[in-house]
């Protein structure tokens, strides 16, 4: 778990609201922990970023406490002062058990374990725990998942990127349906980054967004994240430009993305 991660809050209303949300679930005895995640948990926010929060309870509970905690957040001025914070500013709350369930990867995408196992229980802050359970439930992911899902999300992962999505992009380039042909490329080059932390045992952030922070500096490949912007620098999109770039993620997945 995240023993070094501190709470750094952009702006007052986040730490008004934080605080607030915290002292309402510590109230209650179903809690079982009160965690910060995202940016705040890892001091990247911004005034205009989401305060993002996840709580704990058994499972039993989840209904009760969710459907009491929506009357109290209706009713409280910190959390409506949340959203004159900034632009974009916020409140992602979820109420649920904690108990994080492997799902599939298949031919219409991948699920996101890694990444919300990460942003669970390696990336976040505990607000409030109650008892062991919250320690209890990252004791089953940390500090990664066992060797046979490992090798079983490993292989699909390849097969995600090769054959679900870089083989057809020929295909779709030769009938001139670039975007599509696209849309699977970056289908693919998120697949890859599955892949690729889970070849390094370490879960990620985002697919999306920290590429340079997750692979240059916590997975320590800079002189792989310098290859991976040049993937979608095209002279041309409607060319079979596409289908160099990729033959080059292929390469990248041949060179990173095993066991």
């Amino acid at each position: 778990m995240s023993g070094v991660l501190a709470a750094a809050y952009p702006t007052e209303a986040h730490e008004r609201a934080a605080n607030a949300i915290t002292d309402y679930f510590a109230s209650r005895d179903e809690t079982d922990a009160v965690l910060l995640t995202n940016s705040c948990a890892r001091g990247k926010a911004t005034p205009d970023s989401c305060l993002d929060m996840q709580v704990f309870v058994p499972t039993k509970a989840v209904a009760t406490v969710e459907e009491d905690w929506r009357r109290f957040a209706a009713e409280s001025g910190a959390i409506a002062a949340l959203y004159g914070a900034g632009r974009f500013s916020e409140l992602h709350l979820d109420v649920w058990d904690g108990v994080v369930v492997p799902g599939v990867i298949d031919d219409e995408g991948f699920d996101y374990l890694e990444v919300s196992v990460g942003n669970l229980f390696v990336y976040s802050v505990p607000l409030f725990t109650r008892g062991d359970r919250f320690e209890r439930l990252a004791d089953e992911w940390l500090p990664f998942y066992g060797d046979e899902l490992r090798g079983e999300r490993l292989e699909a992962a390849r097969w995600f990127v090769l054959d679900n999505n870089l083989e057809r992009i020929p295909w779709f380039v030769g009938r001139e349906l670039y975007f599509q042909a696209f849309d699977r490329f970056y289908r693919a080059f998120q697949g890859f980054l599955l892949g690729l932390h889970v070849a390094r045992r370490t879960y990620p952030l985002a697919y999306n967004k920290w590429i340079r922070e997750q692979v240059a500096e916590r997975l320590g490949l800079p002189d792989l994240y310098e290859r991976l912007p040049r993937l979608f620098e095209l002279d041309r999109f409607e060319s079979r430009a596409l289908e160099a770039k990729a033959k080059e993620l292929r390469d990248l997945v041949d060179e990173y993305v095993v066991l």
